[in-house]
């Protein structure tokens, strides 16, 4: 899998993922990565949900994994929750 496949969500509006993770598709791509941490786990899985069951019929979810991530913040070290979910043909 290729950088150009994995999909960072973010803050922005869940359909603006969903818009990448169908082009990915349509550009030829046989597995697509979503990943996101923190707060931003349930808009990947709402893009995930959105991605295979109204645009992208052939499309499955092939793996989710969750894991903690330490990062370093102003105010010391800090857990954070993040996901990793795998849709491919």
């Amino acid at each position: 899998m290729t950088d150009d496949n994995i999909i960072y969500v973010g803050n922005k509006p869940v359909m603006n993922y969903v818009l990448a993770v169908v082009t990915q598709f349509n550009n030829g791509a046989d597995e697509v990565l979503i990943k996101a941490r923190g707060r931003a786990i349930s808009r990947a899985v709402d893009v995930e949900q959105i991605s295979i069951n109204r645009f992208l019929s052939d499309v499955t979810t092939k793996k989710i994994e969750t894991s903690t991530e330490n990062l370093s913040t102003e105010t010391g070290n800090t857990n954070v929750s993040a996901i990793e979910i795998t849709v491919g043909k």
